[in-house]
C-alpha cells in the first residue's frame, strides 16, 4: 500500500456542517467497502474550497475508482514518497 495526498476542490466546504460531513463521510465510507481493502482513507483536513484526504491504496487506479463512484472529485493525487517530521533532526544517521 502506498500514501497519497488527494487534493479535492469543493466549493465552500468549509462552511459545510457537522451533518453535512458526517453524511459525506458516511457516503465515503460505503463506496471504501465495496471497493474492499485495496483503499483505506485515513484522514482529511478541510480549509475554505478544499479538502486535502491521505489515503492508503494500492494504486492511482483505486482512488480513481473511489471519486468516480462517490462523487467526490479528485483534482489532483500525489502519491508520497517520503515522511519527515521534527524528530527525523533526531534520528540515528
Amino acid at each position: 500500500m502506498h500514501k497519497y495526498i488527494i487534493e479535492r476542490e469543493i466549493p465552500k466546504v468549509g462552511t459545510f456542517e457537522r451533518e453535512q460531513l458526517r453524511d459525506a463521510s458516511k457516503a465515503s465510507n460505503a463506496v471504501l467497502a465495496e471497493l474492499g481493502p485495496d483503499i483505506q482513507w485515513v484522514e482529511s483536513f478541510v480549509t475554505d474550497d478544499k479538502t486535502f484526504c491521505v489515503y492508503l491504496a494500492k494504486d492511482e487506479a483505486i482512488i480513481q475508482r473511489h471519486a468516480k463512484m462517490s462523487g467526490f472529485p479528485a483534482t489532483k493525487i500525489t502519491q508520497v514518497k517520503r515522511l519527515f517530521d521534527p524528530t527525523t533532526a533526531y534520528a540515528a544517521a
